[in-house]
Protein backbone atom coordinates (compact mmCIF):
# COMPACT_ATOMS: atom_id res chain seq x y z
CA UNK A 1 0.00 0.00 0.00
CA UNK A 2 1.45 3.42 -0.91
CA UNK A 3 2.52 5.77 1.85
CA UNK A 4 0.12 8.70 2.15
CA UNK A 5 1.08 12.19 3.24
CA UNK A 6 1.05 13.23 6.86
CA UNK A 7 -1.86 15.66 6.47
CA UNK A 8 -4.22 12.93 5.25
CA UNK A 9 -2.90 10.49 7.84
CA UNK A 10 -3.46 13.07 10.58
CA UNK A 11 -6.99 13.68 9.33
CA UNK A 12 -7.67 9.94 9.53
CA UNK A 13 -6.31 9.81 13.09
CA UNK A 14 -8.47 12.75 14.16
CA UNK A 15 -11.56 11.20 12.60
CA UNK A 16 -10.71 7.90 14.32
CA UNK A 17 -10.37 9.81 17.60
CA UNK A 18 -13.91 11.09 17.03
CA UNK A 19 -15.23 7.54 16.62
CA UNK A 20 -15.04 7.01 12.84
CA UNK A 21 -14.27 3.28 12.55
CA UNK A 22 -13.63 3.45 8.80
CA UNK A 23 -11.02 6.17 9.40
CA UNK A 24 -9.42 4.02 12.11
CA UNK A 25 -9.22 1.10 9.69
CA UNK A 26 -7.67 3.29 7.00
CA UNK A 27 -5.21 4.72 9.52
CA UNK A 28 -4.02 1.21 10.38
CA UNK A 29 -3.86 0.15 6.72
CA UNK A 30 -1.72 3.15 5.79
CA UNK A 31 0.70 2.88 8.71
CA UNK A 32 1.03 -0.85 9.28
CA UNK A 33 3.82 -1.60 6.79
CA UNK A 34 6.23 1.05 8.10
CA UNK A 35 5.31 0.24 11.68
CA UNK A 36 5.88 -3.49 11.18
CA UNK A 37 9.21 -2.95 9.38
CA UNK A 38 10.43 -0.80 12.24
CA UNK A 39 9.35 -3.35 14.84
CA UNK A 40 11.04 -6.20 12.93
CA UNK A 41 14.21 -4.15 12.85
CA UNK A 42 14.03 -3.42 16.57
CA UNK A 43 13.02 -6.94 17.62
CA UNK A 44 12.39 -9.88 15.27
CA UNK A 45 9.76 -11.27 12.93
CA UNK A 46 8.48 -13.65 15.58
CA UNK A 47 7.07 -10.87 17.75
CA UNK A 48 6.70 -7.91 15.36
CA UNK A 49 3.00 -8.43 14.72
CA UNK A 50 2.24 -8.73 18.45
CA UNK A 51 4.22 -5.55 19.06
CA UNK A 52 2.34 -3.83 16.24
CA UNK A 53 -0.96 -4.77 17.87
CA UNK A 54 0.28 -3.43 21.21
CA UNK A 55 1.40 -0.23 19.48
CA UNK A 56 -2.03 0.30 17.92
CA UNK A 57 -3.73 -0.48 21.23
CA UNK A 58 -1.64 2.16 23.01
CA UNK A 59 -2.08 4.63 20.15
CA UNK A 60 -5.86 4.31 20.06
CA UNK A 61 -6.01 4.65 23.85
CA UNK A 62 -3.93 7.84 23.52
CA UNK A 63 -5.82 9.32 20.55
CA UNK A 64 -8.13 11.42 22.78
CA UNK A 65 -5.08 13.40 23.93
CA UNK A 66 -3.47 13.64 20.45
CA UNK A 67 -3.50 17.33 19.47
CA UNK A 68 -1.86 16.99 16.01
CA UNK A 69 1.03 19.28 17.00
CA UNK A 70 3.51 16.83 15.50
CA UNK A 71 3.15 14.50 12.51
CA UNK A 72 0.95 11.54 13.39
CA UNK A 73 3.38 9.07 11.76
CA UNK A 74 6.19 10.23 14.08
CA UNK A 75 3.80 10.04 17.04
CA UNK A 76 2.85 6.45 16.16
CA UNK A 77 6.45 5.33 15.56
CA UNK A 78 7.48 6.89 18.87
CA UNK A 79 4.87 4.73 20.57
CA UNK A 80 6.23 1.72 18.64
CA UNK A 81 9.78 2.50 19.77
CA UNK A 82 8.56 2.49 23.38
CA UNK A 83 6.63 -0.76 22.86
CA UNK A 84 9.76 -2.39 21.41
CA UNK A 85 11.88 -1.09 24.30
CA UNK A 86 9.37 -2.44 26.83
CA UNK A 87 9.42 -5.80 25.05
CA UNK A 88 13.22 -5.96 25.03
CA UNK A 89 13.37 -5.13 28.73
CA UNK A 90 10.84 -7.88 29.44
CA UNK A 91 12.76 -10.41 27.34
CA UNK A 92 15.99 -9.60 29.15
CA UNK A 93 14.39 -10.25 32.52
CA UNK A 94 12.95 -13.61 31.47
CA UNK A 95 15.02 -15.08 28.63
CA UNK A 96 13.70 -18.10 26.80
CA UNK A 97 14.53 -20.02 23.67
CA UNK A 98 11.73 -20.47 21.19
CA UNK A 99 12.36 -23.53 19.00
CA UNK A 100 9.74 -22.36 16.47
CA UNK A 101 11.73 -19.28 15.44
CA UNK A 102 14.18 -20.12 12.69
CA UNK A 103 17.63 -18.62 12.30
CA UNK A 104 16.51 -16.71 9.21
CA UNK A 105 13.60 -15.00 11.05
CA UNK A 106 15.60 -11.80 11.29
CA UNK A 107 15.20 -8.50 9.49
CA UNK A 108 18.70 -8.98 8.09
CA UNK A 109 18.14 -12.16 6.07
CA UNK A 110 20.18 -11.47 2.94
CA UNK A 111 19.52 -14.61 0.98
CA UNK A 112 17.92 -17.81 2.15
CA UNK A 113 20.84 -19.67 0.57
CA UNK A 114 23.53 -17.91 2.64
CA UNK A 115 22.64 -17.59 6.30
CA UNK A 116 26.25 -16.80 7.24
CA UNK A 117 25.93 -13.37 5.59
CA UNK A 118 22.68 -12.74 7.42
CA UNK A 119 24.19 -13.72 10.78
CA UNK A 120 27.29 -11.60 10.13
CA UNK A 121 25.24 -8.56 9.13
CA UNK A 122 22.97 -8.92 12.16
CA UNK A 123 26.02 -9.21 14.44
CA UNK A 124 27.57 -6.06 12.98
CA UNK A 125 24.31 -4.10 13.29
CA UNK A 126 23.72 -5.35 16.82
CA UNK A 127 27.21 -4.10 17.68
CA UNK A 128 26.28 -0.50 16.87
CA UNK A 129 25.60 2.04 19.59
CA UNK A 130 21.81 1.79 20.25
CA UNK A 131 21.11 5.42 19.25
CA UNK A 132 23.10 5.04 16.03
CA UNK A 133 21.40 1.73 15.26
CA UNK A 134 17.92 3.21 15.72
CA UNK A 135 18.70 6.25 13.55
CA UNK A 136 20.18 3.98 10.86
CA UNK A 137 17.22 1.57 10.94
CA UNK A 138 14.61 4.33 10.84
CA UNK A 139 16.19 6.06 7.85
CA UNK A 140 17.74 3.17 5.92
CA UNK A 141 15.42 0.24 6.67
CA UNK A 142 12.06 1.78 7.56
CA UNK A 143 12.51 4.58 5.02
CA UNK A 144 11.74 7.61 7.17
CA UNK A 145 13.17 11.00 6.32
CA UNK A 146 15.78 12.41 8.67
CA UNK A 147 13.18 14.82 10.05
CA UNK A 148 10.68 12.01 10.68
CA UNK A 149 13.37 9.96 12.41
CA UNK A 150 14.26 13.01 14.53
CA UNK A 151 10.61 13.32 15.53
CA UNK A 152 10.48 9.63 16.50
CA UNK A 153 13.71 9.86 18.50
CA UNK A 154 12.80 13.25 19.99
CA UNK A 155 16.08 14.88 19.01
CA UNK A 156 17.30 17.46 16.47
CA UNK A 157 17.55 16.42 12.82
CA UNK A 158 21.29 17.17 12.90
CA UNK A 159 21.69 14.55 15.61
CA UNK A 160 19.99 11.97 13.38
CA UNK A 161 22.24 12.91 10.45
CA UNK A 162 25.28 12.54 12.68
CA UNK A 163 24.13 9.20 14.11
CA UNK A 164 23.43 7.78 10.65
CA UNK A 165 26.80 8.96 9.33
CA UNK A 166 28.58 7.46 12.32
CA UNK A 167 26.61 4.22 12.00
CA UNK A 168 27.66 3.99 8.34
CA UNK A 169 31.29 4.60 9.31
CA UNK A 170 31.03 1.96 12.05
CA UNK A 171 29.51 -0.52 9.59
CA UNK A 172 32.21 0.17 7.00
CA UNK A 173 34.92 -0.26 9.64
CA UNK A 174 33.43 -3.55 10.84
CA UNK A 175 32.93 -4.87 7.33
CA UNK A 176 36.51 -3.96 6.47
CA UNK A 177 37.75 -6.34 9.17
CA UNK A 178 39.40 -9.51 7.79
CA UNK A 179 36.62 -11.89 8.88
CA UNK A 180 34.07 -9.94 6.80
CA UNK A 181 36.11 -9.49 3.63
CA UNK A 182 35.03 -11.59 0.68
CA UNK A 183 37.11 -14.66 0.22
CA UNK A 184 38.63 -14.59 3.70
CA UNK A 185 38.00 -17.07 6.40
Amino acid sequence: MPVIDDALLTALALRARDGDRAAATQFVRHTHQQLWRMLVALSDRGVAEDLAQETYARAFRSLPSFRAESPVRAWLLTIARRVAADHLRAVRTRPRIDPDIAVDDTPWAVDRGDLSESVALRAVLDGLDPDRKLAFLLTQVVGLSYQEAADVCDCPVGTIRSRVARARNDLISHLDEPQYREGSG
